[in-house]
């Protein structure tokens, strides 16, 4: 079976022409705005590897992509932003309290689709899905924390991104381990290999907002400059950059007089002085190297575990 179009066919399906229109609306735009479905991909292939039946997995599946999509709908909210995958966010097409009320009905939503899991997998499946809700939550917050101070560490930055993007990943891949019957241990395994990926891919998405091509990037070049975010690259460059430089760039993240497009460009300006592209690449090949670590612990065979090394590949935009 092929995985990926059975979960498009299957969010396609989904009928959210329900009332009050401006509650499931936005909902439905949020899923059929395109996104590459990796979540529910992720569940049905984890199970798929361990024997499970893609189609008794489907809705615990959605249920983690309709979870994914609530947090996105908060963090445009946060974030002020108002592009995301190439078209204008739920707060910029309606409004803020649609994203927030909208979001909070997904989160809801998520729950519900957990409901048909067998009763003898039902405990650890609401466990582990509560517990990555919170977690990605925990990971939000030291996110926004973050944006106030100036003297956060390359460990607490790797923290953070663990809990907001790479749980999610590893929660998807370990739901899927569970519904296929996995033993605990290669349940674990494949929720280490999602953590390091996880991490390696937020890197990649950190080192993409300042040298992507916003056409294939879906958002705005410089968007987390603008938002002050304390990403890998801002934390690297002011660990190794000069006094007078890391003047400039505290200078120009905390005067909002100054342009968007100086404030992007010169601080860009000052990352590629740093090296930081080269340094960037190095951690996130660091835990690639992780991830095929853990997945290769797996007890299976390499043809059965070929497609999470391919989906590592393509999320990296590796081609070797």
């Amino acid at each position: 079976m092929d995985i990926k179009n059975y979960v498009k066919n299957y969010f396609e399906q989904i009928d959210w022409s329900q009332e009050p229109k401006n509650l499931y609306a936005p909902i439905d735009y949020a899923l059929q705005s395109g996104g590459k479905r990796i979540r529910p991909t992720l569940v049905l292939m984890a199970a798929q590897l361990f024997g499970g039946d893609i189609e008794q997995c489907i809705k615990p599946a959605a249920a983690m992509e309709i979870f994914h999509n609530f947090t996105l709908l908060h963090d445009d909210v946060m974030d002020n932003a108002d592009v995301r995958r190439g078209r204008p966010t739920i707060k910029a097409k309606w409004d803020d309290n649609t994203a927030i009320l909208s979001g909070d009905a997904m989160l809801i939503k998520a729950y519900q689709y957990l409901e048909d899991v067998p009763a003898d997998k039902l405990l650890a499946v609401v466990k582990l899905f509560s517990k990555t809700a919170l977690e990605v939550c925990e990971g939000q917050q030291y996110d926004t924390d973050f944006e106030k101070r100036e003297d956060v560490t390359i460990e607490e930055y790797y923290e953070m991104i663990r809990l907001k993007t790479a749980v999610l990943l590893a929660g998807c891949l370990k739901l899927g381990a569970i519904l296929g019957g996995a033993s605990e241990e290669d349940a674990q395994n494949l929720y280490d290999f999602g953590i390091a990926i996880g991490i390696a891919f937020q890197l990649r998405d950190d080192y993409l907002d300042c040298y992507g091509d916003e056409k294939t990037f879906g958002k705005k070049i410089g968007g987390d400059i603008l938002c002050g975010k304390r990403t890998f690259l801002l934390i690297q460059t002011l660990k190794k950059c000069g006094v007078s430089q890391r003047q400039t760039i505290s200078q120009l993240l905390k005067n909002t007089a100054i342009a968007g497009e100086e404030k992007i460009a010169t601080i860009i300006d000052i990352y590629t002085q740093m090296d930081m592209p080269t340094v960037c690449n190095e951690a996130m090949e660091e835990y690639y190297v992780k991830a095929m670590a853990s997945l290769a612990k797996i007890n299976k065979t390499d043809e059965e575990k070929a497609p999470f090394v391919e989906f590592a590949k393509n999320l990296m935009g590796r081609i070797d």
